[in-house]
């Protein structure tokens, strides 16, 4: 994916406000769609689309939040995370696609627990946003020399995940909704394996793609 972020950023030339912030919206909507957000929103947003949409926003709202924290000092003055720290982050990305797919199964056999609220996506969220997996895109805009157009274009590349994981949300509670008892199983199990793959490869365990 990292190839598209840049294929996307390259149509701006870093000067034309619209065009900046035009490739930021794309850049957050095109980052809602890497695997380990959508392996996270899978397991929240099973359920009816209302529901799901508004977990999704709440999710994305959390992930924006930390996402444009984190970038901000990025795009300000050049000041990353200590490695160890951004490793940090990644490994608990993978811990809460983990605990999110744990959650999911356990929900199948006790199905009247209430395991997911705004408050805890909105929670999840931010701790997944301070993962590196936007880095691509926080560098490019990063590069741009109008401090105020990299903020605003920084604050869009957020807002577009959001939205993008409140849309993605719905889809999957309405898709999957009337086939709950057949789908959740496998989309908890196939979670739970790449959640664990996910957290082994950013502790340089396993192989590590993203």
């Amino acid at each position: 994916m990292f190839g598209l972020d840049e294929a996307l950023a390259g149509f701006s030339d870093g000067t034309t406000l619209l065009l900046v912030l035009g490739i930021a919206l794309l850049l957050g909507l095109r980052h809602a769609t890497d695997p380990d957000h959508v392996a996270a929103v899978t397991t929240l947003g099973v359920g009816d689309g209302r529901s799901a949409a508004r977990l999704g926003l709440a999710w994305g709202g959390g992930h924006a939040t930390s996402l444009f924290a984190f970038g901000l000092p990025i795009v300000l003055y050049r000041a990353y995370l200590p490695e160890p720290a951004q490793q940090g982050a990644e490994a608990a990305v993978g811990v809460l696609i983990v605990g999110l797919a744990i959650a999911l199964l356990m929900r199948m056999r006790r199905p009247r627990r209430r395991l997911r609220t705004r408050a805890t996506a909105y929670a999840i969220g931010l701790v997944h946003g301070a993962g590196g997996s936007a880095g691509v895109g926080i560098l490019l805009l990063a590069a741009i020399h109008d401090r105020g157009l990299a903020i605003g274009g920084l604050a869009l590349f957020a807002a577009g995940t959001a939205v993008s994981m409140a849309v993605l949300s719905a889809g999957v509670g309405r898709t999957i909704a009337p086939r709950i008892s057949r789908a959740a199983p496998i989309l908890g199990v196939a979670s739970l394996a790449f959640g664990v793959w996910y957290t082994l490869g950013a502790l340089s365990l396993a192989p590590y793609a993203f």
